[in-house]
């Protein structure tokens, strides 16, 4: 399907005027993330705590996209990322993969990390363990049944991790993937806002969050039209966790 003429472009023209300045001036000072951890090193990651930094090294940068996979959304996603080449995480939901498994062998044959988000996106913090296992057992086995891969990230829906979470992430050989940057673009802030969050926040070794499910994604889409070209032209490089 191709994207509408559209409106995406409408508004990430109107918003790449709105937030153009910040592309001339220089990288801009970022703001506090939300949880200072560390910066790890090296090629692999702990399976004991999240992760919300990748190695810095050379201005490395991590993309996620949450919450698909989206018949609407994520192939736009995907011809995006593929005019610039970058490589992403999409993080799914195993009933979005149940449904439509073809998206997520896509996303796995273009290259891309797949990370597991849970059967239903729960909040797993409010269940107890037999439950977190099944959440996370079943959306691994949707990913494999449908693109051949064996996740070894999980991201919690929310950010909401537990103790029961963490060592469920352990004895699936899963890394816990939380995020450095998030602007918020599940709740439809405006493109400009979405991208100047972006630009204010992303610092090497940040991981960004968006979406390509769970609504209405056409924001989204236009902010990273915007913010991948403008990232890469501040010497950023993608890299996959």
């Amino acid at each position: 399907m191709e994207d509408s003429p559209s409106s995406d472009a409408v508004i990430g023209r109107r918003a790449l005027l709105a937030v153009g300045g910040m592309a001339v001036i220089g990288f801009p000072v970022p703001a506090r993330p939300r949880n200072p951890m560390p910066v790890p090193h090296g090629p692999s990651y702990p399976l004991d705590r999240p992760l919300y930094y990748v190695n810095d090294a050379s201005k490395a940068i991590a993309l996620t996209i949450d919450d698909g996979p989206d018949p609407t959304y994520t192939p736009q996603i995907l011809r995006l990322l593929h005019t610039f080449g970058v490589t992403a995480t999409f993080s799914m939901i195993g009933i979005n993969v149940a449904a439509h498994p073809h998206l997520a062998r896509t996303v796995a044959e273009a290259g891309h990390r797949i990370a597991n988000h849970t059967w239903t996106h729960a909040d797993l913090v409010r269940l107890p363990a037999s439950a977190v296992r099944s959440e996370l057992a079943r959306a691994s086995d949707a990913i494999h049944a449908a693109a051949g891969v064996h996740p070894s990230l999980f991201r919690a829906p929310y950010g909401a991790w537990s103790p029961a979470v963490i060592k469920q992430c352990e004895q699936m050989k899963m890394v816990p993937l939380d995020w450095s940057v998030d602007p918020r673009d599940w709740a439809r802030p405006g493109v400009s806002s979405i991208a100047r969050n972006i630009m204010d926040n992303t610092r090497p070794g940040s991981i960004i969050l968006e979406h390509d499910g769970g609504g209405n994604r056409s924001q989204t889409v236009a902010a990273l039209r915007i913010v991948v070209p403008w990232l890469l032209h501040q010497g950023y490089h993608f890299q996959t966790p």
